[in-house]
């Protein structure tokens, strides 16, 4: 079937024949340009004079001697008018951060004022009286009335509350701040677009004779729908005068219904502005070409774009057409589908054996917010914030190494690592500025500090100009980036004028704070196209840029509703009651314009397919949009409901087994000749996860060290573990008998302890000066509670006598395998050891969540169970090495567990009776846990038994070899 645009290109070549050229052709977009072109091209096939081409915009911004403000212009001016009328009634100005939400309401309602021609001192007055509804609005409808007297009800009834009285408050002031606001403008030789419409509709038009210039031919209006009064007025006089010609694209299905909102505006233009359309005969296209709708139910938002990858197979061979303009169109109602569509296309298909380029055009724009570019501004800005709110004259570690590893910087590995490494070993978590600002290049750019206005954006564009100077030396640069680059640049440059001219006091933190906020939004709007052929290949576009379009093949995705169409409408402080009352658009003429756009798609189409997203969440019903069940309903078209579901590839993870072949043994049987000890760790790491102890003691795979910011339970434990140690030590020295009395004497230095074992522990060196960070404090905080637990059940021991403090005692150990004797050295380093009332005890301090309890030693040792207990292997174990260095026996085990001790003591309890080991019990226990220890020597040295994961999940949760274990 026939394009849309073919249509109007014939009969503009058979009404003007060579006067075409003296015609301007006004489109509501650019798209429909590069289309008609083409079709006046393949018509006339010679060269001809090209029509002026205009975007309605464009045309009428002709008629004014006044500059269009940008959005940056018009905020700070209408910020500036504002303040002014807020001193004016002896109120305090508004921080500009707080008026900016404000703001873009108010600017818009400003432009729907002005291009409907609605009276602003009207439409804001207070009216709280029906009177006044009677008395000056009485040329409105009995329906307009009522709208506003319901509206005011609820104003009028009863005590205003606090927010209605703002709001009211707000209204006087708007007549007021809309008339400064324009002509602040003006003194500027600048004015907003809707300003131009209004002033060109009311015959004050600072160039009225703009259009002389196109007498010879005419005005060709094509593919409106929407019209605003300011342009209906402004078309009508025009049409009047014989100088416009309007072609609307219309199809009786629902041009002829008055049901049929899609049909809401052209009958309007036709019937009540009194427009005339060129194609008098409206053909009806949509009854006449009945077809075959495709519909693709998802699950999940992305899900819609992966329909392609299979749907598109029968399309390519339209593609293979010379000219295939027209044959093919991914459009996309929601917007955000962009880039899954994006990347599920293929760069290349097949077609007759033959691989083919799969040419894409992309007009929609390529969203700035969704590239590396965006990325590290948005780091630069979230740096720059934390500076200027904190007060501060550091930068968090993690942001830093997050600029080190962007894409974009091309910070070298060399200097990387340079810089990682002196990180890492002052352990820095957060980073003085001026150890980055010794750098050179970018890095000293990047963490410079801003402290105007006009610096932040000044910085910014001067590292995005660094970034692109250096791709483009090392030929890196591709055109999309090069694209985004500028663009960014631009807009930048923009609001850095508009800040350097209207508001140079901007210097305040929270102000700054402000401009930092507004770059972000500057840049996060920035989108540019895609390289690409408009004429070749599959078309990519926005349901707006459709209108005028017309293609064979059409995909719509995201045909939900609430998005097809939009379930809400933009903000606004003129009420849905006065917008009704004075023709303003209202959220059914939203749902009139989605409507047409879709209906129009169909008309000339050959093949739809329309996508949704059945996958229902906070955001979205998971229902079609009710276009598509309108047309099932009425359209009599064969719909097919297919369901896509995307295959899941799953492959069985098989857990990682090691044999223990010929160099694994090699590193055993060290342990078996004395080279190497094994210690209380390695023990319980072993019992544990038999392959966490290859990858930790055989093959030796070290976790990368990190920065720590947020200590974790082993840092503590090296604090606690210091702190009790250098107090007790203190303690030996003077007696080594410890009373109660001296504990309490010496605990008032347990903070100072802490701070010289977290110093210890980060920097090896306790006398290391460290200005503690937020969460260092309470690291420290919990350290002294953890060693106030310690000390109040000491405190009710003493007096005991200090024996030893972290003692390193080695033994050998004799065992079996296969029958044959082995030894090996059993090491340990205890934590205390003391005397109390006769008995020896080895103390083992714990910050963790070990426990006091067991079932039973079997259990304790059972790799593949969940009821192993990790303290009380190591505390046995510690216990037999100093008994066996030493030559004594009875020593007792004690288990110092901060998170127990209050309440269950230091002795290890088994059963469910939580019977406590004492006595033959105790050393009843020692000769067991003997015997199961040389059993698991003994299969720890069997070469025939592999390195195999433990089955209890609970013993790899949280372990670092996790990703290696296949599981």
């Amino acid at each position: 079937m026939k394009a849309f645009l073919t249509e109007v290109a014939e009969d503009l070549l058979e009404r003007f024949g060579e006067d075409l050229q003296y015609t301007a052709i006004i489109f509501n977009n650019k798209r429909p340009v590069a289309y008609m072109q083409n079709h006046l091209a393949r018509l006339i096939q010679k060269p001809f004079w090209s029509p002026s081409f205009f975007t309605i915009q464009e045309f009428f911004a002709l008629s004014s001697t006044f500059k269009i403000a940008d959005g940056f212009s018009q905020f700070f001016t209408l910020y500036q008018c504002y303040n002014e009328l807020a001193r004016s009634y002896g109120e305090e100005i508004m921080e500009p951060a707080r008026f900016y939400p404000a703001a873009r309401i108010i600017l818009s309602d400003f432009a729907q004022i002005d291009n409907d021609l609605v009276d602003a001192g009207t439409i804001f007055r207070q009216l709280e009286d029906f009177a006044i509804v009677d008395y000056e609005f009485d040329y409105l409808t009995q329906e307009q009335q009522d709208f506003l007297k319901g509206f005011w009800t609820s104003y009028s009834e009863g005590k205003h509350k606090k927010q209605q009285e703002q709001f009211i408050k707000m209204w006087q002031r708007m007549p007021e701040l809309y008339q400064n606001f324009h002509l602040e403008l003006e003194k500027k030789g600048l004015s907003t677009i809707g300003n131009v419409y209004r002033q060109l509709a009311e015959g004050k038009s600072g160039n009225p004779d703009f259009i002389k210039d196109f007498d010879r031919a005419k005005l060709v209006f094509v593919g409106f729908n929407a019209l605003s009064r300011a342009e209906a007025k402004v078309f009508s006089r025009w049409q009047e005068a014989g100088k416009a010609l309007f072609y609307f694209d219309a199809d009786p299905y629902y041009l002829d219904d008055p049901l049929q909102e899609a049909g809401l505006f052209l009958r309007k233009n036709l019937q009540q502005t009194g427009l005339k359309n060129v194609f008098e005969q409206v053909k009806d296209k949509i009854r006449s070409n009945p077809k075959t709708v495709n519909v693709y139910k998802t699950q999940g938002q992305v899900a819609q774009a992966k329909v392609l990858e299979g749907a598109l197979q029968k399309d390519y061979p339209l593609l293979d057409h010379p000219d295939n303009a027209g044959r093919l169109a991914l459009i996309l109602a929601d917007e955000s589908l962009l880039l899954p569509v994006l990347q599920t296309i293929p760069t290349h298909y097949e077609l007759d054996g033959q691989s083919k380029i799969l040419h894409l055009n992309v007009t929609m724009g390529y969203p700035l917010a969704a590239s590396s570019i965006f990325g590290l501004a948005d780091l630069w800005l979230s740096i720059q914030a934390q500076l200027i709110q904190g007060a501060k004259e550091t930068v968090y570690y993690r942001e830093v190494e997050a600029f080190l590893s962007h894409p974009l910087t091309g910070i070298n590995e060399k200097q990387r690592g340079k810089i990682q490494h002196k990180l890492l070993g002052e352990q820095l978590a957060e980073v003085p500025l001026s150890r980055l600002q010794g750098q050179k290049g970018l890095l000293e750019l990047f963490f410079r500090k801003v402290n105007s206005a006009e610096e932040a954006t000044g910085i910014l564009q001067a590292i995005f100009k660094r970034i692109l100077e250096q791709q483009l030396a090392d030929k890196s640069l591709r055109q999309t980036e090069a694209d985004l680059f500028v663009a960014a640049i631009k807009e930048l440059n923009r609001l850095h004028d508009s800040l350097k001219a209207y508001l140079p006091q901007l210097q305040q933190s929270g102000d700054l704070s402000f401009v930092l906020s507004l770059i972000q939004k500057a840049i996060q709007g920035i989108s540019v196209p895609l390289s690409g052929e408009p004429l070749q290949g599959i078309q990519v576009m926005g349901l707006l840029e459709s209108r005028n379009l017309d293609f064979e093949r059409i995909y719509i995705l995201g045909t939900n509703e609430g998005l097809l169409p939009q379930s809400s409408a933009s903000p606004s402080f003129i009420p849905d009651g006065i917008r009704r009352a004075y023709g303003l658009p209202v959220l059914e003429n939203q749902d009139a314009i989605s409507a047409y756009m879709f209906y129009r798609l169909l008309q000339r189409s050959e093949q739809v397919s329309l996508v949704y997203n059945a996958q229902a969440d906070e955001t979205n019903t998971g229902e079609p949009s009710r276009f598509l069940r309108q047309l099932e309903y009425e359209s009599g078209y064969t719909f097919h409901y297919l369901e896509h579901k995307q295959s899941i590839r799953t492959e069985m993870k098989k857990a990682v087994k090691v044999e223990k072949d010929a160099a694994v043994m090699a590193v055993l049987n060290k342990y078996l000749e004395g080279e190497i000890a094994l210690s209380a760790s390695a023990l319980t790491t072993y019992i544990n996860c038999p392959l966490q102890f290859f990858y930790k003691y055989v093959a030796k795979i070290e976790e990368p060290e990190e920065i720590t910011e947020n200590l974790e339970a082993n840092y503590i434990g090296s604090i606690l573990h210091y702190v009790m140690e250098t107090f007790y030590g203190e303690l030996r020295n003077s007696d080594p008998v410890v009373s109660k009395e001296a504990i309490a004497a010496k605990r008032k230095e347990i903070p100072e302890l802490a701070v010289r074992g977290f110093a210890k522990v980060m920097f090896d060196n306790e006398s290391h000066q460290v200005v503690h960070n937020g969460m260092q404090k309470v690291v420290l905080a919990i350290a002294e509670e953890y060693a106030g637990l310690i000390l109040d059940y000491d405190e009710q021991q003493a007096p005991f006598e200090i024996l030893a403090l972290e003692q390193r005692d080695q033994v050998e150990f004799a065992f079996e395998r296969k029958g044959k004797p082995y030894k090996i050295k059993l090491h340990g380093i205890i934590d205390r050891i003391d005397r109390k009332n006769g008995t020896t005890r080895i103390v083992d301090y714990k910050t963790g969540s070990d426990n006091l309890r067991f079932s039973n030693l079997e259990d304790v040792f059972d790799t593949n169970g969940n009821k192993q207990n990790k303290a009380l292997v190591q505390t046995l174990f510690y216990t037999y090495v100093f008994e066996q260095a030493n030559g004594l026996k009875g020593v007792e085990p004690n288990l110092y567990s901060t998170r127990n001790i209050r309440n269950e003591g230091t002795w290890f309890m088994e059963g469910k009776e939580k019977t406590k080991l004492n006595g033959e019990r105790l050393e009843s226990i020692k000769t067991e846990f003997l015997e199961l220890l040389r059993i698991k020597l003994s299969e720890l040295f069997d070469e025939s038994m592999p390195f195999l994961p433990t089955e209890n999940e609970a013993g790899f949760l949280y372990s670092p070899y996790l990703t290696l274990c296949g599981l």
